[in-house]
Order: C-alpha cells, then structure tokens, then sequence
C-alpha cells in the first residue's frame, strides 16, 4: 500500500470474458464483474489460445475427447485435426508474458480455458462426461500451481469470489 491507495493488481484474463469477439462462433462472452468493477483496480493480460494457435473467427468448435485424465483438443468437423499439441506449446510460451501476474480467471467449460468440469467425449459413442480441464488451464496450473485460479462464473457465489480474491491478494504480498 502507497499513500493509502492500493497498487493495481495484474490478472491473467480469458479475451472473450472482456468482450472480445474470439469465440468459435465469432461471438464473445462478455462479463460484467470483469469489465465493471473488478477493471476499476486490475490490468489485464488477455489470452485466446484458441486465436493464439492461429484458428479463425468464426471457426468449428472444438471438443476434448479420450480419457479425462489426458484428453486432447479435436476440432469437432475433423475428428483427425488434433490441436492439443499447439494449445501446450501456446500455454508454456505464454508463462512468461505471466509471471508478475496475481491470478487468472478462465472461461468455463471451454476446451481451452476451462479449469474444470469441461465436457470430454468417448470417442467409440460419442457420449460426453464433465470431467475434463481445458488445454490451455492444465498447462497454466500445472506450471504455476500456487497461482489463484477461477472460472467467471464461479465469482458470481460471494463466498468463491471472496476467496478467489483473497487468495489474489495474498499472492500478491
């Protein structure tokens, strides 16, 4: 603390949670907590993996197939364009441009992004599990374990977003 004003803080944020139009379907999943007033004392470090790896907008979806415990990322018109590969190399080139970041707030339940109960599919019937984490979180956590990390629509219970922040801060210090 400075002066009695409290620095801003930096976080890792998932691009279309600010509104940025990177989705498979060209749209974007702006959130209000994020781009309202969380903005008013954070800076971004926005990340698409997904555009990263240099997929188009709009493009097909695409689904994480397998075992939960190591799915991989298939574009879902392609069942034989594996992109999981790309996405890990994305994720360990963006450490980084991280480090001096205090938490990271993911979009849920994407292949890339999604830090838990993402859908996998069992490639012999097609039936899908919400058991899987996104390509993108897996690397992300797994490099940096002790960094705070949370899915936007997790912040909407006061108790989770309280954590998340608190758990923020203390990193922070």
């Amino acid at each position: 603390m400075q002066d009695g004003i409290f620095p801003r803080i930096k976080l890792g944020v998932s691009a279309c949670l600010l509104g940025q139009q990177v989705r498979f379907d060209g749209c974007h999943k702006r959130d209000g907590l994020i781009v309202g007033p969380l903005a008013d004392f954070a800076d971004f470090i926005v990340l698409c993996p997904e555009v990263g790896i240099g997929m188009g907008v709009p493009r097909p979806p695409i689904r994480l197939i397998g075992s939960p415990e190591r799915a991989r990322a298939i574009w879902s018109d392609d069942i034989g364009l594996d992109v999981t590969s790309q996405l890990e190399s994305f994720a360990r080139e963006s450490l980084a441009s991280l480090r001096d970041i205090c938490g990271f707030i993911l979009k849920s339940g994407s292949p890339s992004c999604g830090m838990e109960g993402v859908k996998v599919y069992e490639t012999e019937d097609g039936t899908a599990q919400p058991l899987g984490v996104g390509i993108f979180a897996r690397v992300l956590m797994q490099a940096m374990p002790l960094l705070p990390v949370e899915e936007e629509g997790r912040l909407d219970d006061p108790r989770l977003r309280e954590s998340f922040f608190t758990r923020v801060f203390a990193y922070e210090r």
